[in-house]
């Protein structure tokens, strides 16, 4: 699917009709509902669903337009987990610099990619994804790990290449990278789990609004399409949390779901991408 525009790669004046604001609205309640009930990884459904499902006629405007509303339901939820004590905020400010400088070169380099080889990379990226997160992180969790003066000569050179390679990652395909980022965080500093998904929503917020800024300032987002995905992105993630309480003792066979799905879902971007 090539990407459509001027010479500025703007976007068409079209507006969106209302089957696809429909569509888009149930994108976002999709995507939040993942967000939800497991967590994380629901961005990464977002660019497919935004292309095939809502029908937008360009792979950079959708990596565009998905990253403006990974970035806004990042910091939504980033507040719940702030009030509880679970962010390590100058690990995640480290990781979010490094991460940030990553992004800007990612997003840039995607933007030059053409729209059908990003979609084959990105179908390629969603399976490893997929196959990821069906293994669990393993190791012993440090629940008290600080960024201190006496810990920075061990975490910084941890955190400093995997904010970097994440963003990278995340800003070429506009995505908001919960998923890589709570793997590195306690690969770099063995936080527990918990810590590194409240963390990992400071990252998630920086690297999507990198991105974002880059693809705005090319003419890809599509600020209609972004209310309406945050708007169901809302309405979905009200509806995973309370599905996600009564289904709790499930949530890892929810998660494996989801990573099958996932898996099933980069195999048909990627074959639609060749």
């Amino acid at each position: 699917m090539r990407c459509r525009g001027t010479s500025r790669h703007r976007l068409s004046e079209n507006s969106v009709t209302l089957v696809q604001a429909l569509l888009a609205l149930t994108a976002g309640g999709l995507i939040g509902l993942v967000l939800g009930l497991v967590g994380g990884g629901g961005s990464i459904l977002a660019v497919p669903l935004l292309v095939y499902a809502v029908g937008v006629g360009s792979t950079h405007a959708a990596i565009g337009t998905a990253s403006v509303a990974v970035a806004a339901n990042a910091l939504a939820g980033l507040a719940g987990h702030a009030r509880a004590g679970r962010v390590k905020w100058r690990c995640a400010f480290v990781f979010a610099f490094a991460g940030v400088i990553g992004a800007a070169i990612g997003a840039e380099v995607g933007k030059s990619v053409d729209g059908q080889r990003l979609l084959l990379l990105f179908g390629l990226l969603m399976i490893g994804v997929g196959l990821s997160m069906l293994h669990k992180p393993r190791g012993v969790a440090a629940p008290d790990v600080r960024l201190t003066r006496e810990s920075a000569a061990f975490l910084l050179p941890r955190l400093v290449p995997a904010g970097l390679g994440v963003g990278a990652t995340a800003g070429f395909f506009g995505i908001g990278g919960g998923f890589l980022i709570v793997p590195a965080l306690i690969a770099a500093t063995a936080m527990p789990l918990v810590s590194a998904v409240g963390t990992s929503l400071v990252v998630v917020a920086a690297l999507g609004l990198t991105t974002a800024t880059s693809y705005a300032l090319s003419g890809y987002v599509d600020w209609p399409m972004v209310a309406i995905l945050i708007a169901g992105g809302m309405i979905g993630a009200a509806a995973g949390i309370a599905l996600g309480n009564r289904l709790a003792a499930r949530k890892g066979l929810l998660e494996r779901l989801f990573a099958v799905v996932v898996i099933v879902v980069g195999i048909y971007v990627m074959m639609r991408g060749i």
